[in-house]
């Protein structure tokens, strides 16, 4: 479905990239599935652009073709920079998507004619509804930075405020938590909740007593303890799901705690 013009890598070497468009052979597109097939990635140094469409035209000589009669000729830019990357919108009456896989259903919405969307996503992937199908490439950006470490205070001159949150990680109420959140950490962001039964058969290895009981008080002390509006028992679970891995509560990291 995409191909790259054959000198989208001859400057490659020459510059530092900052971006990396790696097309996709995947058809139609199936959210958070799929693998990529063998084709050629796409570097941008900081500075450049690559048109993408279905006669992609730009700037440079450069372009990501997207064979869909359901696309414009050049339907977009990615524009690199040096510790992110932007999208423009090239089309009149259709809205963009940019995901972030590796997220918590995160994404961003690129409307008809925007310029230079800011995309701050390490790995997002970028989706075109074409016809009656969704076309989609992944573009990686560079790691990104951070000032210090944990603990680094630069400019603060007070005591630091509590933290968010609080969640100690040795207690058997978090493995609940991570149990709930681990197929979208694992899987993907709209995986399906594990049910009460699947949780205890999870947890059984690192905790041999967890029962039912156990596992709804669990659920039930988690969402006072972070402050969760009255819901439903499934819409509590949801919540949890949701705000733990929103906020990082919950990492993949995390998971080895399932595993004794």
């Amino acid at each position: 479905m995409y191909n790259s013009n054959s000198n989208s890598n001859s400057n490659s070497n020459s510059s530092a990239h900052s971006v990396i468009v790696v097309p996709r052979h995947r058809h139609p597109y199936v959210p958070g599935g799929g693998r990529r097939g063998a084709v050629a990635q796409i570097r941008l140094a900081p500075g450049e652009r690559l048109a993408f469409g279905r006669v992609p035209t730009g700037d440079h000589e450069r372009g990501l073709t997207l064979r869909h009669e359901g696309i414009q000729h050049t339907a977009g830019w990615i524009t690199a920079h040096r510790a992110y990357w932007t999208l423009t919108n090239l089309s009149p009456c259709q809205t963009y998507v940019v995901e972030n896989p590796e997220g918590a259903g995160e994404h961003i919405k690129v409307g008809p004619g925007r310029r230079e969307a800011p995309i701050p996503f390490e790995f997002g992937r970028v989706v075109l509804p074409a016809g009656q199908e969704l076309i989609d490439f992944d573009v990686w950006a560079t790691c990104h930075e951070y000032l210090g470490g944990r603990g680094h205070r630069e400019g603060q001159d007070h005591a630091p405020a509590l933290p968010a949150f609080p969640l100690d990680r040795s207690r058997r109420y978090f493995l609940v938590l991570a149990s709930l959140c681990e197929p979208r950490l694992r899987e993907a962001p709209f995986a399906r909740l594990p049910s009460t039964r699947q949780i205890i058969e999870r947890l059984r290895p690192a905790w041999p007593a967890v029962s039912k009981s156990a596992v709804q008080w669990s659920v039930d002390y988690l969402a006072e303890k972070l402050a969760l509006t009255p819901a439903r028992h499934s819409g509590k679970r949801e919540s949890l799901v949701s705000l733990a891995l929103r906020f990082d509560l919950v990492q993949e990291e995390d998971l080895v705690l399932l595993n004794p």
